[in-house]
């Protein structure tokens, strides 16, 4: 039997009524539609909004990509349906929020087959939080962390969450760290810095931009240039693999105690968004400040790029996924495979080439390597 049935023939033409199932399924993605029309504008004003003002909006900004894919295929649903004033809605907040689509989503426009050739002019850096060196099972990782180095041969490296102690075990490790320069950042023989750069390039200087060695940089010659290549890695969110485990794998569901764990990740996430806003605050002061023109920023950054946090501190740069990425990235293990919190930036006078994010378990991160060439100066 259909849906639908004629009900009666008035002037010409029948007019269609609906059965309760069609009736249950319209009202019933009204109010989604209604829901996503108040939630989608206070989700594009995030970036623009400190977390200590409103802190439950970073929060909502962790939806975003499923919100603005719901946002089409609630759209898509009322075209047929022949919703005409339903469905502008939702087109009207798809076009606001477009243009940030290219920070999560780049269509692959062609492939590539063999090894693509980037000439000798073209630079590889390596970034990568490896969770002081402890794989997604607890086990030692830095072995694993020395062959992907190996493997991809970058000639900068960035890590973050870095385990002197543990490197020092290795002597694979060691044999790949000895291709490399080490900054110092100005620190004392006996201490090491949680974030570590490595550089086949001579480092002409290094130092500490935000203490507790959360950021450090380092200028390195490269040809006739010198590039200043900052490693950050910014507060946590403080969500643990129980926490993801709770969520994607629905134990949530049937747990009497649900409202007070969602109520502890939610207090965690707003404690430190707004720490993780007061850090990006003093760090891109001081990035701003600094003569050199020539700019790497990478880092852990734990924040989307519909954050706060991602806005200012790339504020004036260029996002190596959306300059030259395909697909749907995510750069962290878990929720969903949603989230791209691991960054590449670079200054306009730099030109990225390519985007890679392999899939490794080393970490609760995935690595990102992207290669970039310096840009000859305009005269």
């Amino acid at each position: 039997m259909s849906e639908e049935k004629y009900v009666e023939y008035k002037g010409g033409s029948l007019r269609r009524g609906r059965s309760p199932l069609m009736w249950f399924l319209d009202t019933l993605l009204a109010l989604a539609t209604l829901g996503l029309a108040m939630v989608l504008p206070m989700v594009y004003l995030v970036p623009y909004v400190a977390p200590a003002r409103m802190w439950l909006f970073p929060v909502m900004a962790l939806a975003v990509p499923a919100l603005y894919v719901l946002a089409a295929v609630l759209a898509c649903y009322w075209i047929v349906r022949w919703r005409l004033v339903r469905a502008g809605l939702l087109l009207l907040l798809l076009a606001v929020g477009l243009f940030k689509v290219p920070l999560f989503w780049k269509p692959q426009l062609g492939r590539v087959y063999g090894e693509q050739k980037y000439g000798r002019s073209a630079v590889k850096i390596l970034s990568y939080n490896v969770r002081s060196f402890y794989d997604v099972e607890g086990g030692s990782s830095v072995d694993q962390v020395a062959a992907l180095i190996d493997s991809l041969a970058p000639d900068i490296i960035c890590l973050q969450e870095f385990n002197p102690r543990l490197a020092e075990l290795s002597d694979r490790f060691a044999a790949v760290s000895e291709k490399y320069h080490a900054a110092r950042f100005g620190l004392p023989a006996d201490k090491r810095s949680p974030q570590m750069i490595l550089s086949k390039y001579r480092i002409v200087r290094s130092g500490v931009l935000l203490l507790p060695e959360s950021s450090v940089w380092a200028d390195l010659a490269v040809g006739d240039d010198t590039v200043r290549v900052f490693n950050n890695h910014l507060r946590s969110t403080s969500i643990k693999a129980a926490d993801n485990d709770y969520i994607t794998g629905h134990e949530f569901i049937g747990d009497t105690a649900r409202e007070t764990k969602f109520r502890s990740i939610a207090g965690r996430l707003r404690y430190n968004g707004v720490l993780r806003a007061a850090q990006v605050d003093s760090i891109a002061g001081a990035m701003r400040g600094m003569p050199q023109r020539r700019k790497i920023v990478c880092g852990d950054f734990n924040d989307t790029p519909m954050s706060y946090v991602y806005r200012k501190m790339a504020r004036g740069m260029n996002d190596a996924f959306a300059e030259c990425g395909e697909g749907y990235s995510y750069t962290y293990r878990g929720f969903f495979d949603m989230l791209r919190i691991d960054y590449v930036l670079a200054s306009p006078d730099l030109q990225m080439l390519s985007y890679e994010v392999p899939h490794l378990g080393c970490s609760d991160h995935y690595p990102v390597a992207v290669r970039f060439k310096i840009l000859a100066d305009k005269n």
